[in-house]
Order: structure tokens, then sequence, then C-alpha cells
């Protein structure tokens, strides 16, 4: 029976939760996830916990930060005029908006705190800082 190594294309189904027990994610009501191990279409810690399984395998993982969205980092967090915001924006914190850098380039981020006529925007990936842990199983390795 062939085990996943570095390269193989591969299907599984996942859940996604925090330390507190919360489900951020989860394939398990959709297709399983496909994709290839070495190409950084995941976190590093996610591509590690199934090197060497097999179809029909089942894996538990504990992902530090580190290996996962990283940490936080403060200076991607930033307060902003809000009469620079679109004028037909509702602002509210928790939303998810899409900020342009000059070379075109997309960023998402999402309102953290309104105070006044600012508003507090984080760039940060919503689980940076966090440790996350994965029930994954192996469904098809492609050949």
């Amino acid at each position: 029976m062939s085990t996943i190594k570095d390269g193989d294309t591969v299907s599984v189904h996942y859940t996604g939760t925090l330390a507190s027990g919360e489900v951020f994610d989860s394939s398990i009501e959709r297709d399983p996830l496909k994709f290839t191990l070495g190409k950084g279409q995941l976190i590093p810690g996610f591509e590690h916990a199934i090197m060497g399984l097999s179809v029909g395998e089942k894996a538990t993982t504990n992902i530090p930060s580190l290996e996962a969205y990283g940490e936080h980092n403060p200076e991607m967090v930033i307060e902003v005029p809000m009469n620079q915001l679109p004028p037909e924006l509702d602002a509210q914190v928790g939303m998810q908006l899409q900020l342009n850098q000059p070379d075109g380039q997309a960023i998402p981020v999402q309102i953290t705190q309104i105070e006044g006529e600012s508003v507090t925007i984080d760039a940060n990936h919503p689980l940076a800082g966090k440790d996350l842990n994965f029930d994954i199983e192996v469904v098809e390795i492609h050949t």
C-alpha cells in the first residue's frame, strides 16, 4: 500500500478546531480537499501531519501557530480615518474588506474596532497567532 510523500496529489477530509473546541473549518459536508504536497497550497503543519499516511488512515494533529498562519503581527493592525473608507460603506466590526496596494495586489483586512471617526483594520490572517487542531482522513492518493 502506498504512503503519502512529497509531490503526491492527495484528497483528504478534515475538521479544524481551535483550543476551545470551536470548529473553524471542515470538509465533511463538502467534497474532500485535493492538493499537491510541496506546492505551498496548505499550511506547512498540515502537510507534515499527513506525510507517510495511506488511504483510509486517520490522524489527529496539533499545529502550532508558527507552522500554521504565523504569529499575530501588531504592525499589520492600523487605524485609519473613517473618511478614507467608501462613503456608501456601512462599516461594522467584523466586516471583511479588501485593500489594494500600489502594485494592485489585494490584501484582505477585517474591521476590528470603530471609535469616533476612526476605524481599526487588521491585515493578519484571522487564524494568525492561534494553534490549530486537525482531524484528518486520507481519502485518495492520486496517481
